[in-house]
This record gives structure tokens, sequence and C-alpha cells, in this order.
């Protein structure tokens, strides 16, 4: 109920001043009217003195609880004033009401101030539900007590209202003057209005009770305090049970429903005042593996450092829960911009990052952090906290530290999730093509081919490779589109190798790939049902293959290898640490990207780096091939750079598997049979990474259009040693 959630969430400035001054008015108006008028405050006798007793027993009941009072905790003293106004009217009760406030407060060494409000507020409260009973014509006095033998039928509309009404004006006051705004949750105001619906029973099962033992035998009124005490423990159970379902019961921390809650709650807020909110998302790393080593009791004890640290961490406004496991959420409810929530978040990081001391044994934990913004990332809780998950994913798996949510990398959105529905059945139709893009060394022979993937949605068109291929990485889909690119790569050179072009393919495989257990086995297996030696086959990674695990990616790399199929290290250059992992890697080419190659011939920088990797290669006794060549002006450069093969545009673009075998044909007949134009000659990918697109074009951005005509054989070569 979004309307019931902001009524409750309201602030009304000024509010404890204006119930305090006018309670106080009002208490000094009937406080004179009765002694003005010649009665008495308080009943006298057995009656005054029991009911005195009563309320001494109560107040020692609540002091022993060592509990907060603030909007309706308990029922006691409640039942108690409900029961002397229906007996002696609005001042005795007051009287009593006041006894059991101020004592309280008292004895727990409250702030007075408060104490004060809830004083107030309660006057209040007695004052509107003496009002509710003489609108019945019921104005008792200790004088002219309303006596239970005067009631009939017709007194139970009077008592229920009074007692509805002393529950709302209380409560409502207690709640917009006492009651903290972040606690403005559902589940907090449901389990609320259970509690008072317990309160409001008891008023009216227990309150005539009182009146009428107060008139017939006043001395059994003490006897009252076993059900008041059980109705104060009942609720103080219902209370219990509230908090936990909304805190983690091993840090205390609030948990994922209160979050949840709270988020709205901000957003709200956020909404109306036009301010921006923010979550941010927190996950250890390896924390796992303190939980395998040290034992689950540590990594509980090293849960409540983590956590003591994130509250002392908090910047002012900002609140904490743990969702589960070692992750946590942060709701920074006003943040000025999606710069300072991030900066919130490196801090956050950082404090989690210093070392923790367990049983002597220091330990560094470090953690990643993903960001959402209201509204721009997100409008409603759920979406905020699920992307604010997808950036904390982003920042773990780039090691980036903290991460903001950025659309174009989300796998998640509806449109994005419908195009995976559809890949999956394009691949179980076929409908994924393969078009292979060559590779051509300076002395004009072809030392490869490029297997680009290409899909062409029934409804969409022609869908970029890079986003579809991002979809499948993130949703498990990958391997199916790998094994679909195998089987589709290695038949298409079954078919080449039976019709005289033995031309080997090269398949891009991501780095979940390479973790599969027995991939390298079921390569084998693929190349020997298809008939294709593995001389035949290529396999280009990157070096992100070593960054989760290094040893399954090595051994899976050295199984690879043992069965002869080649490696090649695609995009050089863009990894984080090149030369470590090229001494790793078991590849026999490597591959400059296409970013290093683009501004070559304008960019010395570039140029220099190039020139530096070409040598490096060589000096490991491995071929280089330089990727996005465009240029008259490029290609030269790189001949004189000493680099071994080009690939690009200026080459020619990638070609369905028909035109590819015509231009392969139109090559055989143009430079006939060369050595390396044959088994081991020609390379085809998978097309997983910025080539996927194609290579570019002058003029058209990063990635070529994938429609531009292939360069056709008979077209004039600009050099004798070049191909158009």
């Amino acid at each position: 109920m979004p309307w019931f959630q902001r009524a409750a969430s309201l602030r009304v400035p000024g509010l404890p001043f204006a119930a305090v001054a006018v309670a106080g008015v009002a208490l000094a108006v009937g406080v004179c009217r009765v002694l003005l008028g010649g009665h008495a405050l308080f009943p006298a006798g057995t009656a005054g003195w029991s009911i005195a007793v009563l309320t001494g027993i109560v107040v020692g009941h609540l002091v022993a609880l060592g509990r907060d009072r603030w909007w309706g905790g308990t029922g006691s003293g409640a039942a108690l004033t409900l029961a002397i106004l229906l007996l002696y009217g609005w001042v005795p009760a007051v009287l009593v009401s006041l006894a059991v406030v101020l004592l309280v407060a008292g004895a727990r060494r409250h702030r007075w101030r408060q104490a004060v409000v809830h004083g107030a507020v309660d006057i209040l409260g007695i004052g509107a539900a003496a009002l509710a009973l003489a609108a019945f014509g019921i104005r008792p006095s200790v004088e002219q007590p309303w006596e239970p033998v005067r009631w009939d039928l017709l007194a139970l509309p009077g008592i229920v209202l009074a007692a509805c009404v002393y529950l709302l004006v209380t409560r409502g006051l207690s709640w917009y003057s006492l009651a903290p705004r972040k606690t403005g949750l559902p589940t907090a105001l449901r389990t609320a209005l259970l509690r008072q619906g317990i309160v409001a029973l008891a008023l009216l099962g227990i309150s005539p009770l009182i009146a009428v033992v107060a008139v017939a035998t006043p001395l059994l009124l003490p006897l009252f305090a076993v059900p008041l005490i059980a109705l104060d423990s009942t609720l103080r159970i219902a209370r219990a049970r509230a908090e936990e379902q909304l805190r983690d019961p091993l840090t205390g921390l609030p948990n994922r429903q209160w979050l949840l809650e709270r988020t709205w709650s901000a957003l709200d807020e956020a909404d109306r005042t036009g301010a921006r909110s923010a979550l941010v998302l927190i996950d250890l790393d390896r924390f796992r593996s303190v939980n395998d080593t040290l034992g689950h009791l540590a990594g509980d004890r090293l849960l409540l450092q983590i956590a003591e640290r994130l509250r002392t961490a908090l910047p002012r406004g900002a609140e904490a829960a743990r969702l589960g496991g070692d992750e946590f959420a942060v709701l920074l409810p006003l943040a000025d911009s999606t710069t300072s929530a991030q900066r919130v978040a490196r801090a956050l990081v950082s404090a989690l990052g210093s070392p923790l001391d367990l049983d002597g044994l220091t330990l560094v934990l470090e953690a990643s952090a993903g960001v959402a913004v209201f509204p721009d990332h997100a409008r409603e809780a759920e979406g905020l906290l699920r992307r604010a998950d997808v950036a904390m994913y982003e920042a773990k798996r780039d090691r980036t530290g903290v991460e903001v949510y950025e659309a174009t990398r989300d796998g998640n959105t509806p449109d994005r999730l419908g195009l995976l529905a559809d890949l999956r059945r394009a691949l179980d139709a076929g409908e994924v093509e393969l078009h292979y893009q060559p590779k051509v060394g300076f002395d004009g022979v072809v030392s490869g081919l490029e297997a680009l993937v290409r899909w062409v949605h029934p409804e969409r068109g022609r869908v970029p490779p890079d986003e579809f291929i991002a979809i499948a990485e993130t949703s498990g889909l990958m391997p199916r589109l790998t094994e679909y690119v195998l089987e589709t790569a290695l038949a298409q050179i079954a078919r080449w190798r039976a019709s005289g072009l033995t031309v080997p393919v090269a398949v891009n495989v991501s780095p979940r790939d390479v973790h599969t257990p027995g991939f390298a086995g079921a390569i084998a297996a693929r190349l020997a049902r298809h008939g294709v030696p593995a001389g035949a086959l290529q396999l280009e990674i990157t070096e992100h293959v070593l960054l989760e695990d290094p040893q399954r990616a090595a051994d899976t790399l050295a199984g690879l290898t043992g069965h002869g199929v080649k490696m090649s290290l695609d995009d050089f250059g863009t990894g984080y640490s090149s030369l470590v992992h090229l001494r790793r890697l078991p590849v026999s080419e490597l591959k400059i990207d296409r970013s290093f190659v683009a501004r070559l011939a304008v960019d010395a920088e570039d140029a220099e780096i190039v020139r530096c990797t070409v040598d490096l290669a060589h000096s490991l006794g491995l071929l280089v091939v330089a990727e996005g060549v465009e240029d008259d002006e490029t290609w030269e450069r790189l001949r004189d750079l000493g680099c071994d093969a080009v690939q690009g545009w200026l080459v020619a673009a990638a070609m369905p598997p028909r035109e590819a075998t015509a231009w392969l044909r139109a090559r055989d007949r143009a430079y006939g049979a060369k050595d390396g134009y044959g088994a081991g000659a020609a390379e085809a990918k998978g097309g997983y990474g910025p080539e996927d697109a194609g290579t570019s074009s002058p003029g058209t951005g990063e990635h070529g259009p994938l429609e531009t005509p292939v360069p056709s054989s008979s077209t004039p070569a600009k050099s004798p040693d070049r191909v158009q």
C-alpha cells in the first residue's frame, strides 16, 4: 500500500512540542475544574490504595523488562488506564498514566524529554477516549463512578469506541513524535498493527474486569498483575519475533527483507524530493577459502569483525545490511551523484580490505562492490538491488574493486533475456552461421581464415556478435555456442579437405570453456569424429584464461597441445600482465590487438609497442598476426616492422562459406599451391571478441559493416604481393 507507506513515513515538524503544550493546557484545565468543583482527584480508601499497589506492580514489571517503551511496546499500563477512565473519569486515569510513564522513565534514567512526550501523548489519548464516552452520555467521576451494575448493551459501543480512540490517538502521536522514520517499513507496520490489535483485545477484555473488581472487591485488584504481566510478555515476544524477521542472527545487522523495505521507503522519499538514492552491494573475495581452511566458526568470527568494521566506516545517514553469506549491502538514502556513491563504495571497500586479526592470524580479505543509483539505473528496490549485484560481479570479474552499473553490460534486461531465448532456439535450428575472413602473409600467401559468428534474427535483423556473445557468456549458454561453432567449423574443414582445400580452422574459446573439465578430451573426440587432423585446428585464447584458475587452465592447454592442436594468443596487449602470461601459455602464434594497429601509421607510441611486440614474439619463436589492417600505409609499416601476417578489411571482409570457398580457389589459381598454403595455412575463428563484428572499414568506426561486399578475386592488386 504505497499511500499507507507514505503516510507512515511523513514527518510532522514540531509535533512533540505541540503535543506537550496541548496536553499541559488540558491537564491544567482538567485539574482546575475538578478542584474548583470541590471534587477529588483520585479515589480514596481501599479502592484507591489497591489501584496504587497495582500501579506499582505494573511499574516494577515495566522496569524489569529493560526495554524502551515506545508507541505501544506494552499493554498493561494501557489496560489499567482505560479501566480507571471507565470507572472514575479522565483526571484519575491521567494521574495513573503519568505515574506509570514518569516512574518507569525515572527508574531507567530515561531522557526526561522523551518521558514528557510519552506523558503528553497519554494525556491526549485519555482525553480523546473521555470525549468518546461523553458522546454516549457517560461522564464518570470519583464521586459518581460509572459502576458496572449500570452497564448494559447500550454501553458496549461506548467502551469499544473509547478503547479504539485511545489506541489510535496514543499510538499515532507516538509514531509521528518518537518513532524513527527509517522504521516506516511494511513489515514493521504490519507487526505494529498486529501488536495494537492484541492490545485492543486486552483492553476490552481486562479493563471492564478491573472496574468490576475495583467496585466489588478492591482488595483483589493487585491480583490483576498476573494477566497484565502476561499481556506484556506476549507483546514482548511478538516484538522480538518481528525484530528477528528483519535482523541477521549472526551479525545483528538488518537482513535482506529489511533492506528491500527500507530501500522502498528511501526511494519513495527521494522521488518526492527529486533526490538520488544509491545501493552498494559488497562481496568478500575468496571468503570461501577461509571457511574451507579454518572452519565455519572462524568464518563466523571473521564476519562479525567485517560487520563491525562496516558499521564504523558507514558515512552519516547510510545503513548497512547483511544479505547472506559474505554479501553485504549499504543503502545511501541520499546520494549527491553517481560519483559520490562510487566514492563511498571505494571507501568501504578500502576499510574492509585492512588486515584482520583472527586468533593471532593476520588475514587480508579484499572486497568487490557494485553501485546502482536511483533513478538512473532503476526505480524500484528489487531492480536497484539486482543492478547493484550485476555491477558487483563485474567488479569481481574484472578485479577493479568497484563498478557502477552499466546497462550495456547487463545480460538480464527483459530485451536481452528475450534475445537469449531466441539465440538458444537459433542454435537448435542451426540458424547461426560462420563467416570466414582471410589472414594473409606479405608474400601474398593465405596463412589463415578467421571464422566469425553471424546471426540474422527473424525480427531484429542482423544482431551484432558482441551483443549476443556477451549474453551467451553471462547466461551459461557459452558452452552450447562453443560446441556449435566447433562442430560447424570442423564440418567445413572436412568439406574443404575433401575438395582439395586443406584449410585448418582456429576457433576462439572463452575462459569458461577452458576451465570446463574434460575440454581437451572433447576437442580430440570431435576431431576424430570429423576425420580432421589436429594440425588443422587452431584455438584462440586470451590471457584471461589464467586469471580464475591458473592450474586448471594450464593443464587443459597442455592437454590440447599434447593432442596436436595449435594455440594462438588473441588480443595481445590488452590483458593484465601480458609478458608473464605469454611465458606460461603454450601458444605458437600471437595476434596484436586492433587497438594498437589502428593508429600505427600516425602514433609513434603505438608503432613502438607493435615493434617491441614483434621482436618479443620472434625471440620466443612465435608468429605475429596484426588485426584490423585497413589501409596501405599500415600494411607497409607492418611489413617493415617484421610482422608475419595481417588480417583486416584491406585484405577481405568476412565471407559466407560458399564465397570463402570461391575466394580460396581463386587465390589457389592465381598463386598456385605454395608451401604453407595447405595444411596449417588457413585459420578460422569462432568469433568471440571485438573482431566478431568484422574488421573495420574506413569511416565506419571500430567494427566494419557486415554487409560490406567481399573484394572480388578479379580486382587487380595494388602491388604484386598484396591482395585487394
